[in-house]
């Protein structure tokens, strides 16, 4: 097993002074602060996954999810928009050349989406009439292009797939054929911005309209032709334990506050609250360790059924690590992580919002 290294190792020092001096504001403002959009935009952290063709990262996936764990490490709606806005630009990999070319020309480029099948796109000629509403869309005040999942209908009768089942395609849209709707209203992830959008009356080219399976790539890359459900699996489990070893820690600081200012917690509770802290610690590094062994596996051989069901499997469970680490230690921490105007707060809610994602509730 790997020597488990801290995310830290993976960004510069003044790269995580500003995001963090900007995240209280960033959830004042519902989306990220204007220094920490910047800072993105420099590294191009949103054009990770996009194809290197159009000026794109194109990163592999077991350095992606490093650099992703420890970007949530350093915030957790920074490093979950992102992962959510990169996670759309692999679509790059997918979307018809030219329309790809359109996106990837702007040097701030951002797509984001949700992945609700909750809009329909009615055949017109030699394209798609587009209505619906979608949730959820991380990033989304940031976006220069969102994609949307419709069912692909004909008149009123919905299209079938191979299969018989309704058919359903994503597209990619301009954002200014967009309309944003208020729609995040949760105690975590405020910085993300996961706002709604709807479309009404659309008319999109066929173009517009792209597949996501094997078959259907148009860059010849590995990172393309891996399985979307692992990706996400991975990407996601990889902000969550980013969360957790940030929560972890902020709990020494917490710990040494709790036990100077409460006579209650003598020594003997001192030891245990250390203990606790040291397990928690040692939990999670061995999770995040068979999780990246998983990752990297899979990549050399992502053919391998096995080695997939292995990095579903790993993420789940450091998924679940991270959460059951940090309620481990949280009554350790006093009333500063009650607060919900200190740093080690909004971790803890960043966490428990970002891990009711759907993806990562059940082990198997």
């Amino acid at each position: 097993m790997e020597n488990i290294k801290h995310p830290s190792a993976l960004l510069k020092p003044g790269w995580v002074d500003l995001i963090r001096d900007n995240a209280a504001e960033a959830e004042g403002l519902g989306k990220l602060h204007p220094a920490q959009l910047q800072l993105v935009y420099e590294q191009q952290w949103f054009n990770l996954l996009a194809p290197a063709v159009y000026g794109g990262l194109q990163t592999p996936l077991p350095d992606l999810i490093k650099t992703e764990e420890a970007l949530s490490w350093a915030d957790g709606s920074l490093g979950w928009v992102v992962t959510l806005c990169c996670g759309a630009g692999w679509f790059g990999g997918f979307i018809d050349p030219d329309i790809a070319q359109q996106i990837y020309s702007d040097k701030q480029a951002c797509v984001a989406g949700s992945g609700a099948a909750t809009g329909r796109a009615t055949q017109s000629g030699d394209g798609y009439i587009i209505n619906g509403n979608w949730k959820y869309a991380s990033g989304v005040h940031h976006a220069t292009y969102i994609t949307v999942n419709c069912n692909i209908m004909y008149g009123d009768m919905p299209v079938l797939d191979v299969d018989g089942n309704q058919l359903i395609l994503p597209f990619v849209l301009n954002r200014k054929d967009v309309q944003l709707l208020s729609g995040w209203k949760y105690m975590g992830m405020v910085a993300t911005g996961s706002d709604a959008y709807s479309v009404t009356d659309l008319y999109v080219d066929k173009n517009r309209c792209f597949k996501i399976d094997t078959a259907s790539a148009v860059i010849g890359s590995t990172l393309y032709t891996y399985p979307f459900l692992q990706l996400a699996e991975a990407t996601l489990a990889a902000n969550l334990s980013g969360m957790a070893v940030h929560f972890i820690d902020l709990c020494g600081p917490a710990f040494e506050n709790k036990a100077t200012n409460i006579r209650r917690v003598n020594r003997a509770n001192v030891a245990v609250m250390d203990e606790a802290l040291q397990s928690a610690t040692a939990l999670l590094n061995q999770a995040r360790a068979s999780f990246f062994e998983a990752v990297e596996a899979s990549w050399n051989n992502p053919r391998d059924a096995a080695l997939l069901k292995a990095v579903s499997h790993t993420s789940r469970v450091l998924a679940k690590i991270s959460r059951e680490s940090v309620d481990e230690l949280y009554p350790y921490c006093g009333l500063l992580a009650a607060s919900p105007d200190t740093e080690i707060n909004r971790v803890w809610r960043d966490l428990h919002t970002a891990s009711q994602h759907s993806l990562l509730t059940f082990l198997d």
